[in-house]
Order: C-alpha cells, then structure tokens, then sequence
C-alpha cells in the first residue's frame, strides 16, 4: 500500500514537470513538493523516525555535492561570459554551415565530457552555443545534441559520468578496459543523432558571427577569464583523482581561486564598472530554479530507493530477465525515468565481484547503457537538467524531437557493443 502510494506521487510529480507550460506551474514546484511528499510518506509509516531522518541526511549529503558542483560550474561560466571570454572562441568559428557546426560542436562536446565530465561539458557548450545561434529552434536543436554527446562521451572515461566513476572507484571496472571498450559504441550513440540532425539542417546557414568590439583592455580581460576558467574545471578532474575527494570540493576550489583572480583583474576599476564583472553578480544571474528543480527530483529518487523501491526494481529484472545484456538495457533505459546513480549502486549491491569479475561484460554494459540510456528524457540526467535551465528546455519538445535520436543512438551503441563482445570471442 505504502509503496503504491509513493509510485503514485512520484508518477503525478513527474506528469506535472512533463506538462509544465501547459499548468503553467514552474518545474520546480512541482520536484519540490514531489520529494518532500515522498519522504514525508516514507517516515509516517516506518517504526523508527530517526533512522529514516539519518537516511534523508545521507542522502543529502550525496545530493549537496551535485548541486553546489553545479552551482560551482555555472558561476564559472557565467563569469567567463560577463566577460565576453566565449568571444575567442566563437570567433575562430567561420563556418555558416549549421550541420557542420552541428557536427563540430557534438564532436567537441563528446571528446570534452571524456576529459571534463558530462555536466560541466553540457553547461560550457549550450553556453557558448547561445553566442553563436540567434534564432530559439537551433539553440534548442543543438542543445538536445550536447546533452546526448556529453552523455556518449561521458560513458566511455573513469572520469566523464558519475556512474562509470562509481564502477571504477567500486572496483568493477579499471580505467584502460573501460576507455577501448566502450569509445566505439558511445562514438556510435552519439554519431548517429549527430548525422540525422544534421541531414534535417542540411543546406541552411547561420548567420554570420558578428566581429568582437570588445576594447583592447576587455578583450585582455575576457582572455583571462577563458583561459583561467577553463583550466580550473580541467583542474577538477585532476584534483579528484589525486586527493580522492568529491568532485564539488574541486569545483569550490577552483571557483575560490577564479573569484580571486576576478577581484585582482578589476581592482584598478572605477567601482560601478567592477560590480559588472564580479562573482556576486555571476552568482544572480545563474538558474536557481533549476538547481532547486534538480534537488527536489533527487529527494525523490532517494526516498524511493531508501524504501527499497530500486532494488526490488533491480531484483524483478534480474528475475525476470535472466540475460546479462537485457537487465543492463533496462537499467539503461529506467535510468531516463529515475536517476541512474542510485540504479548502478542497486546493482553494485546485488551482484559482487565473485558473480562478475572486474572488467566483466557486465559491468561494461551497464555504464554504456547507464550513461547514454539517460538522454531519452531531459531530466534522465544532471547533464540534461542543466541543459534544460540554460535554455529553457520544454520537457515535451525534448520528448518528441530528441528523445527518439537518443534511443537511436542508445540501440545503435547497444548492437555495436554486443557485435565487439562477438568477434573478441
């Protein structure tokens, strides 16, 4: 009873986000008032109060470390962007051809989330794809493009999705066999979407960028913004691997230093010239709701796994499937509806290294199709969601334009894999 009860909420919490423009009620409202009916379902039921309060705190403390990382990455490049430092770029940009530029910007989105990961890369291409594109259509086609090549791109590195790092950090996987595993199928969920997309722009134009007239001094000043701010979320991998810490606490220390580096380039300002460019005004500018949108469907997804919910999920697939690739494409494509951080941990907690050894097909599997599964729906993925706070995404038109070139891309990726494991037989 209990459990159909917070499938119900979830499912009506999701219907409400999914129609947003037609309720006319902010999707945040809607992820908000969801997770905290679903917890408060959770804890009038349970015997002890204090345990599921202890749970709630440690989940939160898994979600506060994606939302201050986003928070950290969009102020960024809000600052990047105050000071025209994406002008450097677009600028080395001469194209007008919009499937080249298509073709260009998924592949640099995908071999950038590799390195990066997939939601810093998300939110640093729909950005700099917003100076490039004036007309709305485009920018929301290219946007749903980033979101699928940030999540192809992320599969395939140790470094580029949550879930393929929680394999690697498991001990499922090690980060060479993953790399030449997976780079030709998660090429391949992203080349495909890239290729139709492209075909539908075939033979229109942009229009042509217009010239900086930035000054000598703001051109100076939007280098420096670029170069550091880019380096510093480079840094952020780095400093993960090395000190073992959360990714948020490289984000936060990257923007403690950029911020530094701000207020040391304007110093020498006229003070109302400086408060343009300062952190505090990138910090209003970036989308709050959306971080609070985020928080609301992640208290959600918690409640339901602390309830259990996700791995009796994982338990009736593994059941009822009986096929290793099958449970992982429906892992994949449950991830869409759910998040898939907390579908990987179900099935790092069901299946140990005994049943699946390190490297195993299995383990392989489940971070392509975790990681790509996920761009079916908008809100499938952190890459997504801050995608869709960027540019104003409707859940809906995702659903319809993107979502099919996503599964295309998933299936395709899914049949090259499973051609891989053949001939390596």
């Amino acid at each position: 009873m209990i459990a159909t009860l917070l499938i119900l909420v979830f499912v009506l919490g999701y219907t409400a986000i999914a129609f947003e423009h037609q309720l006319k009620l902010n999707k945040a409202a809607s992820a908000l008032i969801t997770g905290v009916l679903c917890w408060t379902i959770y804890i009038l039921q349970t015997d002890s109060p204090p345990t599921v309060t202890e749970e709630l705190l440690h989940h939160l403390g898994e979600i506060a470390s994606i939302l201050f990382f986003l928070l950290g990455a969009m102020t960024i490049v809000e600052l990047i962007d105050s000071h025209n430092g994406f002008d450097i770029i677009t600028q080395q940009i001469k194209t007008t051809s919009k499937p080249g530029l298509l073709l260009f910007i998924a592949v640099l989105t995908f071999f950038l989330s590799a390195l990066l990961d997939n939601l810093t890369t998300a939110i640093v291409m729909t950005s700099l794809c917003t100076k490039i594109l004036s007309e709305k259509e485009d920018r929301l086609w290219f946007a749903g493009m980033i979101v699928i090549a940030a999540n192809a791109g992320g599969a395939w590195s140790p470094l580029g999705d949550v879930t393929t790092t929680m394999l690697w950090i498991g001990g499922q996987i090690t980060a060479l066999n993953i790399m030449k595993q997976l780079i030709l199928p998660s090429l391949i969920a992203c080349g495909i979407p890239a290729l139709l997309i492209a075909y539908r722009f075939r033979g229109l134009k942009i229009a042509v960028i217009p010239s900086s007239v930035c000054t000598k001094e703001e051109k100076k000043d939007g280098n420096i913004s670029l170069f550091t701010g880019i380096g510093f979320l480079l840094f952020v991998p780095v400093f993960k691997t090395i000190t073992h810490l959360p990714p948020f606490m490289g984000m936060m220390l990257a923007l403690g230093m950029m911020w530094i580096i701000n207020t040391l380039i304007h110093k020498s300002k006229e003070p109302e010239i400086a408060e343009r460019y300062t952190v505090a005004k990138s910090l209003q500018k970036i989308d709050t709701p959306s971080i609070l949108f985020f928080l609301g469907i992640l208290l959600a997804v918690s409640a339901l796994q602390s309830f259990g919910l996700l791995k009796q999920l994982a338990t009736i697939l593994s059941n009822g499937l009986q096929n290793d690739y099958l449970i992982g494409i429906a892992l994949g494509l449950f991830s869409a509806i759910v998040d898939n951080v907390p579908l990987v941990a179900a099935s790092q907690g069901m299946y140990d290294l005994t049943t699946y050894p390190v490297d195993h097909s299995f383990w392989t599997f489940l971070a392509l199709t975790t990681g790509t599964g996920g761009s079916a729906i908008i809100i499938g993925t952190a890459a997504g969601v801050a995608v869709m706070g960027i540019e104003q995404v409707d859940f809906m038109w995702y659903l319809k334009k993107i979502g099919w070139l996503a599964l295309v891309g998933f299936t395709a990726g899914v049949i090259v894999f499973l051609l891989q494991q053949e001939c390596l037989r």
